[in-house]
């Protein structure tokens, strides 16, 4: 499975971001994670094969997960709004290691990981 990020960038606080991931096919649960400096990596937004969501209290109402398909390529998303400067962190893409795997927000029962992208809000 192959993940690759883009889109952070630096916002002011209260702005919006739109992360981007591009996933290999063959991945059924998906998550958006984050790790700040000197922070453990926790878990932000998760989306299930068939669409269900679930978030972290912090990023509730703020930012949404999803996912698009098409005959080229697999794409999960993290639609990110009234940023604060907590949200600074490096933010990743993550899938589990089967499709078997409870789709949570829990990063150690997530295998597959991209590269990160960067997340500042000043």
């Amino acid at each position: 499975v192959q993940l690759v990020e883009s889109g952070g960038g630096s916002v002011q606080a209260g702005g919006s971001l739109r992360l981007s991931c591009a996933y290999t096919y063959g991945v059924y649960c998906m998550g958006w994670f984050r790790q700040a400096p000197g922070k453990e990596r926790e878990g932000d937004a998760v989306i299930d094969r068939d669409g269900t969501t679930a978030y972290a209290d912090s990023v509730k109402g703020r930012f949404t997960i999803s996912k698009d398909k098409d005959l080229v390529k697999n794409t999960l998303f993290l639609e990110m709004t009234n940023l604060k400067a907590d949200d600074t962190a490096m933010y990743y893409c993550a899938a589990p290691p089967d499709q078997y795997t409870y789709c949570n927000l829990d990063p150690t029962a997530y295998r597959h990981w991209g590269q990160g992208t960067q997340v500042t809000v000043s």
